[in-house]
């Protein structure tokens, strides 16, 4: 698992809807627990924080390996143009702090069977 100096941001598009929000932070709470380094979350827009507060919070907490992961299914425009501008910028605001951005869940090999899960769980309930 990550060292002490690491944190993770699940980093979100952001919704006007407060619940949606919130499960962003619920999963990363789930994601500091099981990786046992500080985790929260982070939005494009619509909630707060954003990705520059985020990545300021955790460096002023002494964090010197920040890694982004995308909670974006695909490789849209969010994830071929803002995430790495914003990246970028955070990376020249933070030069002494290895700031990383994983992948999208596009392609991920575990995507179907989530969506296989979703189908039983819709079978199940419909019944």
């Amino acid at each position: 698992m990550p060292e002490l100096s690491t944190a993770i941001i699940v980093f979100a598009h952001g919704s006007a809807v407060p619940e949606a929000n919130e499960e962003v932070a619920r999963l990363a709470a789930e994601v500091s627990r099981r990786a046992q380094c500080p985790a929260r979350g982070a939005f494009l827009e619509q909630a707060q924080p954003d990705l520059p507060a985020a990545v300021a919070e955790f460096v002023a907490a002494g964090a010197r390996r920040i890694v982004v992961i995308p909670y974006f299914l695909t490789m849209g425009t969010h994830m071929r143009r803002d995430l790495p501008r914003l990246i970028a910028e955070q990376q020249a605001r933070f030069p002494e702090v290895d700031l990383r951005a994983g992948q999208s869940l596009e392609g991920y090999p575990g995507m179907a069977q989530v969506l296989l899960d979703r189908v039983e769980e819709a079978l199940k309930s419909s019944g």
